[in-house]
């Protein structure tokens, strides 16, 4: 039996399971954004890229930036993080990279949700994707999150505040403006689309404004929290007080 007295070591920081690379920016990081850290019921990991603006990631396909997300995720890994995941759904286009070259499991993106979801849907329902730029998000950034290419989006660009405040990385958010838009863009995309059973963010700064979603429309809304929650799980099963030298010894009764 191994002594539960010795730990091992090999990494410079413990307890906190989960790196996040995270875009270069200025704009308000309320509760619920995954840049907050109130956010996360466990501790995470952050990394800024340098260079990494929203409107270079989301506009410029992030173009030029792959060497400096790669250390980015590398130096985290170092740290002590188990897990990667990101601040932009549009990063989906580097998943494949950053998991050939960090060596752990990587979630970029939120839209990598939609297969699993659309299987849990009841027949002749389909997820519908929220994005701060449905002019930008395209079929390719869908087939590197595995999705179909087809998936019904809709884009807050014709709103007043959300996509504005983020995409040119303003300082100041009105937050009743933004989660405004963000209900629009709901009510549009059901209104547009036929039998959306359930809506998936694919803007990371859309989670605060996820319960008002799923109550203004009555559906199942997931984003990119659902998704790190169910990443996190399995990078520390939750304990359920049954140490491996006793299990075999436990019964149902």
């Amino acid at each position: 039996m191994s002594n539960p007295r010795v730990a091992r070591g090999g990494k410079p920081l413990y307890g906190a399971k989960l790196g996040i690379l995270m875009l270069e920016t200025r704009f308000p990081r309320i509760p619920g954004d995954m840049g907050n850290a109130e956010t996360w019921p466990f501790p995470v990991l952050y990394k800024v890229v340098p260079g990494a603006s929203p409107r270079r990631v989301v506009c410029e396909r992030a173009e030029g930036l792959l060497a400096e997300f790669l250390a980015a995720a590398e130096e985290l890994v170092r740290l002590g993080a188990d897990g990667i995941t990101t601040t932009c759904g549009f990063l989906s286009l580097y998943q494949r990279e950053l998991a050939a070259h960090v060596g752990v499991p990587v979630a970029t993106s939120s839209l990598m949700q939609i297969p699993f979801i659309e299987r849990v849907l009841p027949p002749g329902k389909r997820i519908g994707v929220l994005t701060v730029s449905a002019a930008n998000l395209t079929e390719e950034h869908l087939r590197a999150a595995g999705a179909d290419p087809a998936t019904p989006v809709i884009g807050t660009d014709q709103g007043s505040e959300f996509s504005r405040v983020m995409i040119n990385d303003e300082e100041w958010l009105d937050v009743a403006a933004a989660e405004s838009d963000v209900l629009a863009a709901g009510e549009e995309l059901v209104a547009q689309h036929s039998g959306i059973g359930a809506v998936l963010l694919e803007c990371t700064n859309m989670v605060p404004y996820a319960r008002a979603l799923s109550q203004r429309l009555r559906r199942p809304v997931f984003s990119i929290y659902s998704f790190v929650s169910w990443f996190h799980s399995a990078l520390l099963p939750r304990d359920f007080g049954y140490p491996a030298s006793t299990a075999g010894e436990w019964r149902e009764r």
